[in-house]
């Protein structure tokens, strides 16, 4: 192999491992602004679990994070928690945050 071969598999490599890496964050970061959005609405620890889930399901609906507030913003509001969407997007960016530092140190 080349030295240019050499170089275009590393940065084949990376490219793969940084979309592996954002998938991860934003999937943890949907869980937990679900165990975020479950503590709003009372739900049980059961309950939360299993709504946590249906947040990360939710955002394989289209691109970007529109299904997710759309999910979160119908349900919070069904609920009864007076809440907008504004507040719904700083806790994604809140739990963007916690689920990049959560999965860096490895847990």
């Amino acid at each position: 192999m080349t030295t240019f071969d050499d170089r275009e598999k590393g940065f084949e490599n990376k490219f793969a491992h940084d979309q592996e890496m954002a998938f991860r964050i934003t999937a943890r970061r949907n869980r937990l602004v679900g165990q975020w959005a479950a503590d709003l609405m009372s739900l049980t620890a059961a309950e939360a679990d299993s709504y946590a889930k249906s947040v990360v399901q939710a955002d394989f609906e289209e691109a970007g994070d529109e299904d997710v507030i759309r999910k979160l913003l119908g349900d919070l509001t069904t609920a009864g928690v007076d809440i907008d969407d504004g507040r719904i997007r700083a806790a994604l960016d809140s739990k963007a945050i916690e689920a990049r530092r959560q999965l860096m140190e490895g847990k």
